[in-house]
């Protein structure tokens, strides 16, 4: 009796001893774990709950079983045109392989420093193998559109049309033959062959931006200040035969206003003509005398101001002035 109190105090004190040292871990929902005995894997978790280990001996590593987002750095990349262009990615993966996670990679940061090398190749390969419209288009659409500037300004449908055909750009874009999700879906392809040894899969890569290095963005801005120009040359052309006609018309109403006026004033002359001779006429029937009066002073007030001497054997013009039976 003595040796079974004895055997069941050891039992319940390895027992505690034994809980104490931990042999249960708890797994929670988004995790999975490896649990390695001496370094050597013995066992994989991916479901949550209460596990066991074996105390002082097992290791457990967690990882999470989310998707998880790698975003990279802009890299400066050359096209197959040799036209230099900054790509920034964006990728999405997840832990499929715990096993072979911790044998390879074994942390999350070495994870992502791998996926860096393995995603920023990657880019860099497609991205050197292809056109530089592949990288910036998706579609073809915009060989079928034309633009066209709004003219709101003009007076006629006529007169639109004319500007809006001076104004029109044509530009012919070489037609694309993988686009950027086409080099997205390459960059995927090839990021995913590499990754699978190291227990990860790549989810999806997207080209998240583009942008031009500097002496290409000059040369679109060159491009773009050409175009501009033409379509302000165009705007000058049309403006100047606008203007040429206005003169035009503004010239022919001119003279056709003057011409008007003329021919209304020498209308009102020749009636005003006709009544003063009628005037003169009545007033003369009516008083000759006073009327030659009359008429000899308005001549003195014309002729005479201006005259300092007069020298003359003839004095009939200044009949009213001395008489006319007056010595001459």
């Amino acid at each position: 009796m003595k040796k079974l109190v004895t055997v069941l105090v050891i039992v319940v004190v390895l027992l505690v001893v034994f809980f104490l040292l931990g042999p249960f871990f708890i797994l929670q929902e988004g995790e999975v774990a490896v649990v390695t005995r001496f370094g050597k894997i013995v066992n994989t978790h991916q479901n949550a709950g209460l596990k066991i280990k074996v105390p002082m001996v097992d290791t457990v590593v967690k990882y999470p079983k989310k998707i998880m987002s790698w975003d990279g750095d802009a890299q400066r990349i050359p096209t197959r045109e040799n036209q230099f262009i900054w790509v920034d990615t964006t990728a999405r993966w997840r832990i499929v392989n715990p096993s072979l996670f911790y044998q390879s990679i074994n942390t999350l940061p070495n994870a992502l420093l791998r996926l860096n090398d393995v995603i920023n190749s990657a880019t860099r390969t497609v991205i050197s193998e292809n056109y530089l419209n592949d990288a910036v288009r998706n579609t073809n659409r915009i060989n079928h559109m034309k633009v066209e500037e709004q003219s709101q300004t003009v007076e006629s449908l006529e007169d639109a049309e004319q500007l809006r055909n001076l104004t029109r750009t044509e530009i012919q874009q070489e037609s694309i033959k993988i686009g950027r999700e086409g080099l997205s879906n390459k960059i995927l392809t090839s990021a995913r062959d590499f990754s699978r040894a190291y227990g990860i899969e790549v989810i999806d890569i997207v080209i998240r931006q583009i942008r031009y290095s500097d002496d290409l963005t000059q040369s679109v801005y060159q491009r773009m200040i050409k175009e501009r120009n033409q379509i302000a040359e165009a705007y000058r052309s049309y403006g100047a035969g606008q203007q040429s006609r206005w003169k035009g018309k503004t010239e022919n109403d001119k003279k056709s206003i003057i011409s008007k006026a003329y021919a209304t004033s020498e209308q009102i002359k020749g009636v005003a003509d006709a009544q003063a001779t009628q005037i003169y006429a009545e007033s003369y029937g009516k008083d000759p005398e006073f009327f030659a009066l009359w008429r000899t002073l308005e001549s003195y007030k014309k002729t005479i101001q201006g005259l300092d001497k007069i020298f003359s054997t003839d004095m009939e013009y200044f009949d009213i002035l001395y008489g006319v039976d007056s010595d001459r």
